[in-house]
């Protein structure tokens, strides 16, 4: 892979560094058995996907999750084992979410706009540690946070110093040895060679910033204020940074167990880990955001902020927005780790949600990932 934690984005190729543009006013294994959970029916919605999933999955998985809301009816759908000698999976299995983790410091993000701590258009050096140098600027204009949350920033996707720690654990764990004290140190080497708000770049590093700024905002850590923030009052319960979370799988890399995934100076990057129910919960509460200021943020950060040059995509907070030919809208975001990958993605006009989730790397030719983002596709037609 050519970074430390790469996605794909489905039936898309890369393309680093492509203007963005304003949108709007303010963008065959056998299949053993399937269990369920969340209170759904064994043959729940998208119980006949989990064999095309488990399939894209092999040779290397020993698990693959796939949670489905379709309106009121749910299903969390159990493939495999945490490991080869391990536990079955459960709802409450916990796989590392890798990029995923983006679309939870984005809602973070809104929530603390929400509340009146910062604001979307509030420059990064704001929210700076005190004694921490910015990134050098060769051209007008602030980096804003909303920046950081599209990938506008003009930030590269990883920070200067990364890719010497990373060498000698880059099979395995890469961001390891990158602590707060390199990133620090990261930052003030960073040049920033284009105007921010003016190119689409995607960037570890950005998103991963911004979380350290919340953290220095919000006075606590970054896992700690997830917790407080978002994952105490959606629900969730196996949410979290920890790598010594309970009932945890086991991640692969081509067949080969792994250790947990550490990420100690860019957590708002890929840190965080749940299992399928969790993400469920967490999906459903952007299909219905409530009131008040976690209400409010659920919806903002679905607002497309801009939309990609050369294609029909738009983005939100973090979120990749794809308008369906009949009109739907399709919000999606995948993660890897180097033993993970996972797909999570909703479709507000039909109250569709699919969390898609295995243990191991993600493939080079993106099978798992194409797979995850055509059950979204067909789970969230409209039903006759």
């Amino acid at each position: 892979m050519a970074e430390p934690d790469a996605t794909t984005k489905p039936g898309t190729a890369a393309e680093p560094g492509t203007a963005v543009e304003p949108d709007g006013p303010s963008r065959p294994a056998a299949v053993p058995g399937v269990g369920a959970g969340v209170g759904a029916d064994p043959g729940g919605p998208g119980a006949d996907h989990v064999p095309v999933l488990v399939r894209a999955a092999a040779p290397y998985a020993t698990a693959v999750t796939l949670a489905v809301a379709q309106g009121d009816r749910t299903a969390v759908h159990c493939h495999g084992r945490t490991a080869r000698d391990g536990e079955p999976c459960t709802p409450d299995t916990v796989y590392e979410l890798g990029s995923v983790t983006k679309t939870f410091t984005a809602l973070l993000l809104a929530v603390m706009a929400a509340r009146g701590e910062l604001a979307l258009d509030d420059p990064l050096e704001r929210h700076l540690p005190p004694d921490w140098r910015p990134p050098d600027l060769r051209h007008d204009g602030p980096i804003r946070l909303l920046h950081l949350a599209t990938h506008t920033s003009g930030l590269p996707k990883l920070p200067p110093g990364l890719l010497t720690t990373a060498l000698p654990t880059w099979t395995s764990n890469p961001y390891v040895d990158f602590d707060d004290r390199r990133l620090r140190a990261g930052v003030a080497r960073t040049t920033v060679r284009h105007a921010p708000g003016t190119r689409y770049g995607y960037s570890n590093y950005g998103v991963g910033l911004l979380g350290r700024l919340l953290a220095e905002t919000g006075r606590a850590g970054y896992a700690e204020l997830l917790a407080d923030r978002l994952h105490r009052p959606l629900g969730l319960r196996t949410a979290t940074c920890s790598p010594d979370a309970r009932h945890r799988a086991t991640g692969h890399r081509r067949g080969r167990p792994l250790p947990p995934w550490l990420i100690p100076g860019l957590p708002g990057a890929g840190a965080v880990r749940a299992g399928g129910a969790d993400l469920l919960r967490f999906l459903r509460a952007h299909l219905s955001p409530g009131e008040g200021e976690l209400g409010h943020a659920l919806r903002d950060v679905q607002r497309p902020r801009l939309r990609l040059a050369r294609s029909t995509d738009r983005l939100g907070l973090v979120w990749n927005l794809r308008r369906a030919a009949d009109g739907r809208d399709l919000y999606f975001h995948s993660g890897a780790t180097r033993g993970f990958t996972v797909v999570v993605g909703f479709c507000p006009q039909t109250a569709t949600a699919v969390a898609a989730l295995t243990n191991t790397g993600p493939a080079l030719d993106g099978r798992f990932v194409q797979a995850a983002y055509e059950t979204l596709k067909q789970l969230a037609k409209p039903t006759d």
